[in-house]
């Protein structure tokens, strides 16, 4: 099937929607020139949302979720499910910007059975929203996903379909740790991995000490570190790096200071966190506390 690009009828100048459709999936890019409340999203697929530029505020009722969707991050709808947006920032000159992919149950099911084969734990498609930050993975992902279905080159359905499943990966592995997070908070001992994992959780600010990770989860150097990989798609260390800076938003987000942050979290010097964080989030931290106070003032 050919990419079909679609430029949506503009009864108001409220929005503006460009759409690029494949096999199993479709691509959405909306431009929102004006403040506008409650406006009614749902899908009967799986849609992956990223924000690209300004501020939406989700209403989800379903499960009482009310809260502010900024760039640099995803929001994930399971299908059928509903939800209501506003728009406080959006102007002519300064529109509200979002991606979202529609992506079809049967893709999903696909990916998700072959990477069963290869998870040291299932991984299964959540019906709850998420709402999460983008890793560099999911990021990448994006950006080569656009640049796939805006061009004309030869064999774009089959780099489409490949970067699809990569991102759906993404997604699935983004929950695999989420879940397990939440498993080793009440199970830390249920197994090796969840051991190694609860212990880097509880010493986010201490050095990577795999002697220590490999013991706890009664495995090999090897063995740990591939059981570790397959699980979440990257290392001990890039997974601590995560962890840490991930938390450093929510410590920023509550107004503690640059500097107590950064070695709270284990960082040497407040300039190797913020290098650290830029890289990460495309936005320093001083710049992203900022950010976020404005927010919870508007809100």
């Amino acid at each position: 099937m050919q990419i079909a690009k679609r430029v949506s009828h503009i009864d108001r100048l409220i929005e503006n929607k460009v759409s690029f459709a494949a096999n199993n999936v479709e691509l959405s890019i909306y431009d929102t020139y004006e403040s506008a409340n409650k406006v009614k999203l749902t899908s009967s697929e799986v849609l992956f949302c990223a924000m690209v530029s300004g501020k939406k505020v989700m209403h989800v009722d379903s499960c009482d979720y009310h809260q502010p969707f900024l760039p640099h991050q995803s929001f994930v709808l399971a299908p059928e499910q509903t939800v209501h947006i506003d728009f406080p920032d959006a102007s002519l000159s300064s529109p509200t910007t979002c991606l979202a992919i529609e992506i079809s149950r049967e893709k999903i099911k696909a990916v998700s059975d072959r990477l069963s084969l290869s998870l040291c734990d299932e991984v299964t498609y959540q019906t709850q929203l998420i709402h999460t930050e983008h890793n560099w993975q999911t990021q990448h992902c994006l950006a080569k996903l656009f640049h796939l279905f805006s061009e004309n080159e030869n064999n774009r359905e089959y780099f489409i379909d490949l970067a699809m499943d990569e991102l759906i990966a993404r997604l699935l592995q983004q929950q695999s740790r989420d879940l397990l997070l939440n498993a080793v908070k009440h199970t830390p001992d249920h197994n090796g991995l969840h051991q190694a994992v609860h212990y880097l959780e509880t010493h986010l600010d201490q050095p990577l000490d795999v002697d220590k990770l490999c013991k706890l989860s009664c495995m090999s150097r090897s063995r740990f570190f591939s059981q570790f990989k397959k699980s979440f798609a990257t290392t001990p260390q890039q997974w601590l790096q995560a962890r840490r800076l991930t938390e450093a938003k929510a410590k920023l987000k509550a107004g503690a200071q640059i500097t107590a942050v950064s070695f709270t979290l284990g960082f040497k010097h407040p300039s190797q966190f913020s290098r650290a964080f830029k890289q990460a989030f495309n936005v320093t931290p001083k710049n992203y506390q900022l950010q976020t106070l404005k927010v919870d003032k508007s809100d």
